[in-house]
């Protein structure tokens, strides 16, 4: 309601990094001193600041309590191999993108935008 007659002029169009889970983590490992840190599909700001704080907290062995969060140490499912990953990351892009344009140009939920999302 806030946004109410506001023109919105340009808009962000890149593509998602995602990770196959679509879940936030950050993991280390130790005995490698190997950290990574992502998966905020769309909500990077502050989850990104936290998850810095998390694996240094990691890194360093301090016990601040972010080391006990429910994203840390969450395993990572790899993507289906090509060209299977490739066709289900632009096949869903295409069938949002049109979920949307119908959404957007009716002012009703799309069903397809419904189907899809169960399916992710």
């Amino acid at each position: 309601p806030v946004l109410e007659g506001t023109k919105i002029t340009h808009r962000w169009g890149g593509v998602l990094g995602a990770p196959r889970t679509w879940m936030q983590f950050v993991n280390y490992d130790r005995g490698s001193g190997v950290g990574a840190a992502g998966g905020y599909v769309g909500e990077g700001v502050a989850p990104s600041n936290l998850a810095g704080r998390t694996l240094a907290d990691l890194i360093t062995g301090t016990d601040s309590g972010f080391a006990d969060l429910a994203w840390v140490d969450v395993p990572v499912r790899k993507w289906e191999p090509e060209p299977l990953r490739w066709l289900g990351v632009w096949g869903t892009r295409r069938i949002m993108t049109r979920a949307d344009h119908y959404e957007y140009s009716t002012g009703r939920e799309s069903r397809l935008g419904v189907l899809a999302s169960k399916l992710l």
